[in-house]
């Protein structure tokens, strides 16, 4: 409901200031949404910008991608975001949907990788899973001994691969509004959808067919949406050693005492492996800015350089820290010139 409610506040009364950017405006303060998992990154950028320059500290919801750049993308105006987290590409039907509203000048950020750890506590046993056992555990539908597709009737893992422990399948994961759901289907799910010959087949006979095949996840109480607080589910998986969770890296990272993340394919989630992608469940992290708001909105472009600069992404930043996985040298200086010029670039 909160969602929905800031998505209707944000298309009433919205304000042409920024067509004519002599306009001065009232908000103080740089207004950002989005992702949960670029959130934390984020709000350590924020909390150093408004203690090293002379503007306010921007304010930050975690709202999810999908959520964040609804409200985004809603229109331009002081009731609407400058800058919108994701922790996945933005969509074409996102960007249709921002200049049908007048949001037409946007600069697309890439600030670094992420892995998704499918973790459990650090009571219990370490898995080492296949994306094939993941999506054999949590898809909706899956392929019986003939091929032909059926309620997913898996109840424990010893029943996805009976090398795992007769343990209950039970995973907390994001809604569908999340980056990091996205992300999750598309790599892991669907990396291991295609591990059936016959679900792979699917995909030149009825793409659309094959793409809610691969991209269902069971709704019978073996997968629980947990909602957009990554912590929450940290300390759920602390409280319940049989459970697992789904989120970004910098959790695990962050939690390291109390959780643990599975391999999958044999490759722990760690700092390298996501770097150099032999994790194969790594995405790009993202933030989009609003450029019409970007000379009327006070410390806006400020707010992107110091997010993008060395000091901050740069291999040796100090978001690195906290988990975030540096892009390469010659990235980080294409980012950085896109960034410091505003340069519309979707």
């Amino acid at each position: 409901m909160k969602l929905k409610a800031l998505i209707a506040a944000s298309t009433v009364c919205l304000s042409a200031f920024a067509a004519n950017n002599a306009a001065a405006a009232t908000r103080d303060y740089i207004s950002i949404v989005g992702s949960s998992t670029v959130y934390p990154f984020a709000t350590v950028v924020a909390e150093r910008f408004g203690r090293t320059s002379e503007f306010s500290v921007p304010k930050i919801e975690s709202t999810g991608s999908g959520g964040g750049l609804k409200l985004f993308c809603a229109g331009v105006g002081e009731n609407t975001p400058d800058i919108t987290n994701a922790s996945r590409k933005i969509k074409s039907s996102e960007i249709e949907l921002c200049a049908k509203n007048g949001v037409k000048d946007i600069t697309e950020i890439k600030v670094g990788y992420d892995g998704i750890a499918f973790a459990n506590s650090k009571k219990s046993e370490q898995f080492d899973i296949t994306l094939k056992d993941l999506f054999t555990a949590l898809a909706k539908v899956v392929p019986d001994a003939n091929g032909n597709l059926i309620e997913n009737p898996n109840k424990t893992w010893k029943d996805v691969n009976p090398s795992l422990p007769a343990t209950k399948i039970e995973v907390l994961g994001p809604p569908p509004t999340s980056g990091t759901r996205d992300a999750f289907v598309e790599l892991a799910m669907e990396g291991g959808c295609k591990q059936y010959p016959e679900l792979k087949a699917m995909k030149k006979q009825d793409k659309k067919k094959y793409k809610a095949v691969c991209h269902g996840i069971r709704e019978d109480g073996a997968f629980i949406e947990a909602g957009e607080n990554d912590n929450l589910i940290v300390q759920k998986l602390d409280a319940n050693p049989n459970a697992f969770g789904i989120f970004g890296y910098s959790f695990l990272e962050q939690n390291s005492d109390k959780v643990q993340g599975a391999k999958i394919g044999g490759v722990v989630p760690t700092f390298d492996a996501i770097g150099d992608g032999s994790y194969p469940v790594s995405r790009s992290l993202y933030f989009y800015v609003k450029n019409a708001h970007a000379d009327v909105i006070p410390g806006l472009k400020e707010y992107v350089t110091a997010f993008t600069s060395e000091d901050a992404i740069g291999d040796e930043g100090y978001l690195t820290d906290r988990g975030l996985i540096p892009l390469s040298a010659r990235d980080w200086k294409l980012v950085r010139n896109d960034a410091v010029d505003l340069k519309p670039n979707l």
